[in-house]
């Protein structure tokens, strides 16, 4: 470890296999590099090739170790991130993935970097770098509200197999002290018990989330203490273990050419200030037929401009189609994109004045910070959990769904989307977007949270 608090630190990281969270981690890591760090970004050759430009000033800084995915029964040839993938084939890409054991561990030995930063599906990790005197810390791209309602390691990884204890996920956990309006409902639930659960070839996620916790030196969340100042002091008792805030991680202009802005831009530029409403659920959320039928026939019922990011991956298991006759219906008022988009340059434009998203931190950061109101629909697990505190915190307004089976009618959307987009008593919403520019939004904020972060790194040994 370096001694001096003042030398600059080698930094390995190794996100699990997500755009959802190798985003945040290049992100984290672009920020610690233009503080003079080095990075070593280990990931596989297909994910390096699509992950965005790293600008020059920091290409000398941040290094990309490729290691290959081995291959195994039932993940599809060039399968290397749940982008990829069905849902229901993502347990064979986590096996994948536990096969990159030796190539990490032979990097760590060659390479003794300071520090690894590990996500939470590498829960074999933590006894690797300490065999080899390398420090690691478990980088959460969920926020804390996430990790506090699952509980300590040791209830992630010996009190959550029993569907049971599932049930007590509907009331606020017996470890959370304080009043919460955050929740899940029936339907969450129900969606993640998949996801939760063990196999005979595969290790469940909350359990390798309670290994990583326990293997780690420390935990470092995107968030910060102006956001969730209740839970992060929850997770540092939960946790026993340092837990640093890496702030929120706004987007950043990116002016790298997109073929397809100036057509875009082009629409957006027809349309009234604030009358557009864009909609995306992300890389690794897809609605099914009946979710996407509700939500196109809720968009034609609104009447509003809209802008739709609707990706239809080649690999997905169900094949979902909008309702006859909705993009002739809707020609000229919206837009229906499924190719991938510079999310961030459409949300910044003018005529954007709302977005509709699943609840996913990196969506519900870019809106806030560009002070745009919310309109929710979560589908899993940490959506609807971080959909619920942001209606608690008046923060945003949520498509009503029904609590056993999730359904939802068109009249829900559109109530929702005039509620925010147009009425008078939804002035409220557009209100605290703004005002939550500058949690949101503000650079500085940011830079004061990755400097404590690597003051941190840099003199752990010492405090």
């Amino acid at each position: 470890m370096a001694d001096n608090g003042g030398d600059k630190l080698h930094i390995a990281m190794f996100p699990w296999l997500a755009f959802g969270h190798l985003l945040p981690f290049l992100q984290l890591a672009k920020l610690m590099a233009s503080k003079g760090h080095k990075i070593s970004f280990i990931l596989t050759p297909r994910n390096i090739d699509r992950l965005p430009e790293i600008l020059k000033p920091l290409t000398h800084l941040i290094t990309f170790i490729k290691i290959n995915l081995p291959k195994i029964q039932n993940l599809p040839e060039n399968a290397e991130s749940t982008r990829d993938l069905p849902v229901n084939k993502g347990k064979y890409l986590k096996i994948a993935y536990d096969g990159l054991r030796e190539p990490v561990s032979d990097f760590i030995k060659t390479a003794l970097p300071d520090w690894i930063i590990n996500d939470f599906a590498a829960y074999w990790l933590g006894p690797i770098a300490a065999e080899h005197g390398v420090l690691m810390a478990y980088f959460s791209v969920f926020p804390a509200l996430s990790l506090g309602f699952l509980g300590s390691p040791e209830t992630l990884m010996y009190g959550c197999d029993d569907p049971a204890s599932l049930e007590q996920l509907l009331k606020r956990p017996k470890w959370v002290p304080f009043e919460t309006e955050a929740r899940l409902t029936a339907f969450h639930v129900a969606r993640i018990l998949e996801r939760l659960s063990a196999s005979e070839e595969n290790v469940s996620d909350v359990y390798r989330l309670g290994a990583t916790v326990s293997g780690c030196d420390a935990v470092v969340v995107r968030s910060c203490f102006d956001f969730e100042p209740d839970w992060l002091n929850l997770l540092k008792k939960l946790y026993k273990k340092p837990i640093v805030p890496a702030g929120l991680l706004p987007a950043m202009v990116n002016d790298a050419d997109d073929a397809c802005w100036p057509e875009m831009k082009q629409w957006l530029d027809m349309h009234p200030k604030g009358s557009v409403v864009y909609i995306a659920f992300g890389t690794e959320t897809k609605p099914n037929q009946y979710e996407l039928t509700q939500l196109a026939l809720g968009l034609e019922l609104s009447r509003l401009p809209f802008f739709w990011v609707l990706i239809e991956g080649s690999s997905d298991d169900e094949v979902v189609v909008l309702p006859k006759g909705f993009e002739d219906r809707t020609r000229g008022r919206g837009v229906v994109c499924k190719v991938w988009v510079p999310q961030f340059k459409i949300v910044s434009h003018d005529s954007v004045g709302g977005l509709l998203i699943h609840s996913g931190m990196s969506s519900m950061v870019e809106g806030l910070q560009l002070g745009k109101p919310l309109v929710l629909l979560p589908f899993f697990f940490d959506q609807g959990l971080i959909a619920s505190y942001l209606v608690e915190k008046k923060m945003a307004c949520m498509v009503h769904r029904d609590e056993v089976d999730g359904s939802f009618t068109p009249e829900s959307v559109a109530d929702s989307l005039s509620l925010v987009m147009v009425s008078e008593d939804g002035k409220m919403y557009g209100e605290k977007a703004k005002e939550m520019m500058s949690l949101f939004g503000d650079m500085n904020v940011q830079d004061k949270c990755v400097d404590e972060l690597l003051y941190f790194l840099q003199n752990f040994s010492k405090l």
